[in-house]
């Protein structure tokens, strides 16, 4: 394995793991309020600190921690289940009405910026968890799509493909015993990837407030709590930011290394 590959999947596995744990415990209640202790600066007793409410920095960014993970990960399932049979199909039926149709489809949801469709969407149907996640993985369906139909496309022209035709085999049956298989380890590559830019979409309608809404803590919240507190309180912006910068680096070098270790080519170099 690679380093990148070790790194961070070690990364990634802290994010996790102190999600996971904020389900059965934290240092202290996320949502207790406690004034006389507000802007604590890290101590033994919060080691991380306290915000302007006295909320203990380090349980909410444990509880930030589980709703980015949940955000993002339904947003990727959403986009990687709709997203791979609509790409699949688009290769199965290359030059088709149909194909056109999907294609263009996705022109379209690529025509406007991800967080200006995940903004509209929110507002529209308003602020919260469950619609941050509709509206990302929303945006992760035509880039499945899209990735899943340029690789299907080079491998319907293989011979194991034209023997599966041959044999008798519908289109659909050949897409997922053969292609499916196939273009699986880009698709695991391609979600590592989509998953630290969803995580990154969700801190971002968080920050403007459409995502996770009070007394839920949300990393991109408490940059939005702590932007006027800076010049005296920097730790309420430097802990949440640098929680997104670990998790999304731990995510990219994880889909580095995943790329790395599952290419055939990469892995007949390297013995």
């Amino acid at each position: 394995m690679s380093r990148n590959l070790v790194l961070g999947g070690m990364l990634s596995s802290l994010v996790v793991l102190a999600a996971l744990v904020s389900f059965v415990w934290t240092p202290f209640d996320y949502a207790a309020i406690d004034i006389p202790n507000k802007l604590k600066t890290p101590t033994g007793e919060h080691w991380l600190g306290t915000d302007h409410f006295g909320r203990d920095m380090m349980s909410m960014v444990m509880v930030g921690a589980r709703t980015s993970l949940a955000v993002a990960l339904v947003a990727v399932g959403i986009g990687m289940g709709l997203g791979v049979p609509l790409g699949l199909t688009a290769a199965a039926r290359k030059g088709s009405w149909l194909d056109e149709v999907i294609m263009r489809g996705n022109d379209l949801v690529f025509a406007f910026p991800s967080l200006v469709i995940a903004i509209l969407i929110t507002a529209v149907f308003g602020a919260g968890a469950v619609n941050a996640i509709i509206a990302i993985g929303i945006f992760n369906i035509p880039v499945f799509a899209r990735i899943t139909r340029g690789a299907a496309l080079s491998l319907w022209e293989r011979e194991f493909i034209l023997a599966a035709r041959v044999a008798g085999k519908s289109s659909a049956r050949i897409s997922a015993e053969h292609i499916l298989p196939n273009v699986m380890n880009l698709l695991i590559v391609q979600g590592t990837i989509q998953f630290s830019l969803g995580i990154l979409a969700e801190a971002g309608l968080s920050y403007v407030g459409l995502g996770a809404q009070p007394p839920t803590p949300s990393w991109g919240r408490m940059l939005a709590d702590a932007q006027t507190m800076v010049s005296f309180a920097p730790h309420l912006a430097l802990i949440p930011g640098f929680a997104i910068i670990l998790t999304v680096l731990g995510l990219n070098l994880m889909g580095d290394g995943l790329r790395d270790w599952l290419d055939p080519r990469l892995r007949v170099a390297r013995t």
